[in-house]
């Protein structure tokens, strides 16, 4: 049970805050059931418990929530928070089919970001089916004098993953103007990169970019699956980035082990903020998990890139060991 407050209705339970004194009751109620007394005292406190919420409910005081996070994943959080000085972690179960876990992902990193929102934040954000899935459930609100802004340039097709729809998804949203970086993810040079930066237009989204307060960003692995990895552009390149020592990118920056930029050419013609500016964020959320994207979020991690953490269970073990 959580009481409204402004815009910061939605409080997520985490590791280190407490928990909500209506969840806990509802979940003690579940537990009483070990004889016919309590059993009958259960129903008593539930039938009591509900007319109150549903009252509760009606008069908009309060929001319903309850949530019995699995003990692993909680255990991984603070390990996690632990290890590689994070803010905030949050460890969802992991599912056998990819979609479907980055559509948990998605929501978790959604929970996470929106009681951060406030009126006058600008969010960054970058691209992906987890992001996506992020937007999606996000409460709508409407924040007049917020801004959003792609953190990377885009593919020249849409496919409702791409940083443009994404980005004027969350714009949409909360409500926001939104800016684009208007340029290919990779230029065909680092000069025609360096042309395209004079521009005011679209050197003044690098600059909303680098200002942002709240970033929200995923990652990517090799394999065929990475939306990134699939473009020709990066599909023809994938022996070379292997050899540099690739294991992922961020932002369209491939990374290595420790999170290092690798020496390739197309790191050199990315249009995109940066992971070292990607630091200077004061929240920033990496959503991405997986099992094969753990050797990328460890680098990610060692490099202190991103401050709080959405992933799932296999991926956490992975980070840990």
């Amino acid at each position: 049970m959580r009481q409204r407050n402004d815009d910061n209705a939605y409080q997520r339970r985490g590791p280190g805050r407490s928990a909500n004194p209506g969840s806990s009751l509802l979940v003690l109620l579940c537990r009483r059931d070990d004889t016919a007394g309590d059993r009958r005292s259960a129903r008593a406190d539930a039938a009591q418990v509900n007319k109150l919420l549903g009252q509760a409910r009606q008069d908009g005081l309060v929001s319903v929530e309850i949530k019995l996070p699995l003990a692993n994943c909680v255990a991984l959080e603070e390990k996690l928070k632990a290890r590689f000085a994070l803010d905030d972690v949050s460890v969802v179960p992991s599912l056998p089919d990819p979609d479907a876990l980055q559509q948990v992902i998605g929501e978790a990193a959604s929970t996470m970001l929106h009681p951060l929102l406030k009126d006058g934040i600008g969010l960054g954000v970058g691209w992906g089916r987890t992001l996506r899935a992020a937007a999606r459930t996000l409460k709508q609100r409407r924040f007049a004098r917020s801004w959003v802004t792609s953190l990377m340039g885009g593919m020249t097709r849409g496919a409702g993953t791409n940083t443009f729809e994404v980005a004027t998804e969350f714009a949409h949203l909360i409500g926001a103007e939104c800016y684009y970086v208007a340029a290919p993810i990779y230029c065909p040079s680092v000069e025609s990169r360096s042309t395209l930066l004079t521009h005011y237009g679209l050197a003044d989204v690098m600059r909303r970019a680098r200002e942002g307060q709240i970033a929200l960003v995923s990652c990517g692995d090799l394999t065929p699956r990475s939306l990134l990895a699939a473009t020709h552009i990066v599909n023809e390149s994938l022996d070379e980035l292997r050899k540099a020592g690739a294991v992922g990118d961020l932002l369209g920056t491939y990374l290595d082990e420790y999170g290092r930029p690798v020496d390739h050419p197309l790191n050199s013609r990315v249009m995109a903020l940066s992971p070292q500016e990607l630091k200077a964020y004061p929240i920033s959320i990496l959503a991405s998990g997986g099992l094969p994207k753990a050797p990328v979020i460890r680098g990610i991690l060692n490099a202190r890139y991103v401050r709080c953490l959405v992933t799932d269970e296999s991926a956490a073990a992975a980070l840990l060991q």
